[in-house]
């Protein structure tokens, strides 16, 4: 019996295997729990302002407003591809607003790969995963989730966001 109870504790403190585990911090500084987004999908994309794929910020945004209510797009400005995001948090808003009309929920700049990998990028990346493991190839990755929190679509950078490879999925 004891050991029984053992079990079933430890498998109450493992965490799930989802997304729904993770957090992270806003663009504006706020903590977002990826389990406030349950039932809906999400689109997690790592991004950069000075990149050949940066226009795909519009459709970013238009695809947000197109599904609202069942997706949830979410940005992760990072810099570890030939440092093509060099601005601060404040810098980045300012210039998503500005040239793209960037409404969606925007992280803080983090890193989605090396040795300081933000833990939602060593997650989606990881073996856990193992049809869309594999390290991340440049800016503009977009990971599609469930509603239920699970990796479902990998897409590389050269997909478009409104793209039928990813809208077919909505």
């Amino acid at each position: 019996m004891k050991t029984l109870l053992l079990i079933m504790s430890l498998l109450i403190t493992l965490p799930s295997e989802n997304i729904y585990q993770f957090s992270f911090t806003s663009i504006d500084g706020k903590t977002i729990n990826l389990k406030d987004f349950r039932g809906k999908k999400l689109l997690l994309v790592n991004t950069a302002s000075k990149c050949g794929f940066t226009p795909q910020y519009k459709e970013l945004e238009e695809l947000s407003k197109r599904f609202a209510g069942k997706l949830v797009v979410i940005g992760f400005p990072a810099n570890n591809f030939g440092s093509q995001e060099p601005g601060s948090n404040e810098d980045i808003k300012s210039f998503c607003e500005q040239n793209y009309g960037v409404t969606f929920l925007l992280a803080e700049k983090t890193s989605v790969k090396g040795d300081d990998i933000n833990p939602i990028f060593a997650y989606l990346t990881s073996t856990a995963n193992p049809n869309l493991a594999g390290e991340i190839k440049w800016n503009f990755e977009k990971f599609l989730i469930d509603e239920n929190g699970q990796l479902v679509h990998r897409y590389r950078s050269a997909v478009k966001p409104l793209s039928p490879e990813i809208t077919s999925q909505l």
